[in-house]
């Protein structure tokens, strides 16, 4: 039930200040706003306010912002009649606002998010001491018995002076005993071998080692601080997710390796369940990733995402001329169609997975091979 409730939280979080965003930008640029949602039609209660119907709809997640004069062809008309509220009949610079203004909502949640984060657990602090975070199981660390926090002084004598001296240091001796003098509350020495030939995504001893700590400055600096390395991590998310997103686009085309990795609503349900039992902060982490990952989808040239609405006003701009409402609208459609299409895929694809690691899949491919 718990993870239920983040899943449908995050979403709903997420979707209604994208589409907030794009509210207050057509508010500021003077188009009328029809309707603002909760949730998904139909709908089950509604109350106009001005000239705005504020609605909470049946589907209880999500929301929508209708404006007036949406569509093209549906704003030519409003404008042959004198109408100049309808979005259409708005400036280009007007319009762009009102569609980047979605992103730019996800993005400063995603900023606030991250920041709230770091003013409780701290801000990342360079040091240049080895900080060991992680022991993996069954390695020479664990055996010589390394703990979490412990720190790396020397390593046979010679002083360590950062991650990258003690790396090379441990390399230089893979298969031979070294003497690593180690603070725990008190300095002792430690006799590990690193290994030739560790497993897989393990280092030569098995442990995680960092060189920040989580430092916790003065109050009065904390929301400064917090904020700029929230936006630190919002920006450093979108490269890492856009890039992913290139490679996998690359690969896809280039090569015909179909993307194993996406995933979709059951996979986020997945990592809800994963994150809803960590606290309020893994929540909040994993809400600002997820909102990095919206800015990137939508600013995507393809039809019916923000991004290919740009793409008309680009049209446009470099034309001189506004696109025939028919291709405007039928480009849109089939866009929709074909994303509507790749969810469903996905959601396949996520599927899948689960049923693959079940032991119900099992028992039932013993009887029924499919």
């Amino acid at each position: 039930m718990l993870s239920l409730l983040v899943f449908l939280l995050t979403l709903s979080v997420l979707v209604l200040v994208h589409e907030l965003g794009h509210f207050l930008a057509a508010k500021k640029a003077g188009i009328k706003v029809e309707e603002f949602g909760f949730g998904y039609p139909p709908r089950a209660w509604g109350k106009k306010i001005g000239e705005t119907i504020y609605s909470l709809n049946w589907i209880p997640f999500g929301g929508f912002v209708r404006l007036y004069g949406e569509e093209l062809q549906e704003a030519k008309g409003q404008v042959s009649q004198g109408v100049n509220r309808a979005f259409w009949a708005k400036s280009k610079a007007a319009r762009v606002m009102v569609i980047l203004a979605g992103v730019v909502g996800n993005l400063l949640l995603a900023v606030f998010c991250f920041s709230i984060v770091y003013s409780v657990s701290g801000i990342p602090t360079a040091t240049n001491q080895v900080k060991i975070i992680e022991v993996a199981v069954d390695s020479p660390a664990e055996a010589a018995g390394f703990k979490q926090d412990d720190l790396v002084i020397a390593v046979d004598g010679q002083a360590v002076k950062n991650i990258e001296d003690f790396t090379q240091k441990i390399a230089a001796k893979k298969g031979e005993e070294v003497n690593l003098l180690v603070k725990d509350g008190e300095e002792k020495n430690v006799l590990v071998t690193p290994r030739s030939n560790p497993p897989e995504g393990q280092g030569a001893l098995g442990v995680v080692v960092s060189g920040f700590e989580m430092k916790q400055y003065p109050w009065w600096q904390m929301p400064a601080r917090s904020a700029w390395q929230g936006l630190q991590e919002a920006v450093g998310w979108g490269g890492l997710i856009a890039s992913s997103f290139g490679k996998m686009i690359v690969d896809w085309v280039g090569q015909g390796v179909a993307p194993q990795d996406i995933g979709g609503p059951v996979a986020i349900f997945q990592a809800s369940a994963g994150v809803a039992h960590e606290g309020i902060l893994a929540i909040l982490r994993f809400m600002g990733i997820l909102s990095v990952n919206l800015v990137v989808l939508n600013v995507l040239p393809f039809p019916a995402l923000d991004g290919g609405r740009l793409v008309f006003i680009l049209y446009e701009l470099i034309a001189r001329r506004r696109p025939r409402p028919s291709i405007e609208r039928w480009t849109n459609m089939v866009g929709m169609t074909v994303l509507l299409g790749l969810l469903l895929l996905v959601t396949i694809n996520d599927v899948s997975r689960l049923l693959q690691t079940s032991a119900l899949l099992s028992r039932f491919r013993s009887r029924w091979p499919f």
